[in-house]
């Protein structure tokens, strides 16, 4: 299978996940996209979208399915929650002299998953951000998020910290790490074709 990826420019993909978290009806707290621009002005990132068909849609035309936001994150954050995120990985992520990319935002449609677009997305931007000259990406997640963390582990991320919660195993947060070796995109598996929207 074939996968069909958007890049966006920063503001008509901040809209365009504004738009998509409104109609995904799955996230508690949905992102803005004031939000987005606020967090990744000043910053490098890479907005993805995928897009596919529906199938009882004669037109054929296509449609988000899944998306991801990914950014860069430095050893000196002035953004508090960031600043706190380097603080909680401390001591297993260098930040000193090297390039770290953080996996922010992203998800699939309950209809559309396990169909490998989130795979795509992820494996999309790992390639970018070797070419960009990042040297690690990480990401953030809760325990409670199976399928996220399945595919994470076929993408060889490791666990890197596990902060539990008391009150609520599935709220507990996992943190996990993978390096970027320039041999990293021979093991990528999906076709992907990736088109700059306008």
């Amino acid at each position: 299978m074939e996968y069909l990826i958007k890049q966006y420019a920063l503001e008509p993909g901040a809209w365009e996940i504004q738009y998509i978290e409104e109609n995904f009806g799955e996230f508690p707290r949905r992102k803005t996209a004031a939000e987005i621009i606020d967090r990744l002005g000043d910053r490098e990132s890479l907005i993805l979208i995928a897009e596919a068909p529906l199938p009882d849609d004669p037109t054929g035309a296509p449609v988000p399915v899944s998306y991801k936001i990914v950014h860069e994150i430095r050893a000196d954050e002035s953004v508090p929650k960031l600043r706190d995120l380097v603080a909680r990985l401390a001591g297993t992520v260098a930040f000193d002299g090297r390039r770290i990319l953080y996996q922010w935002i992203g998800g699939t449609r309950r209809d559309w998953r396990g169909q490998g677009h989130f795979r795509a997305l992820t494996e999309e931007s790992e390639v970018w951000a070797m070419a960009a000259g990042f040297e690690e990406v990480v990401v953030k997640t809760k325990n409670r998020y199976y399928d996220m963390r399945a595919v994470l582990a076929q993408l060889q991320f490791n666990v890197v910290k596990h902060e539990p919660n008391p009150g609520d195993i599935g709220e507990s947060k996992v943190y996990l790490s993978k390096l970027l070796p320039a041999e990293l995109a021979r093991g990528h598996r999906s076709i992907r074709t990736v088109v700059y929207a306008e």
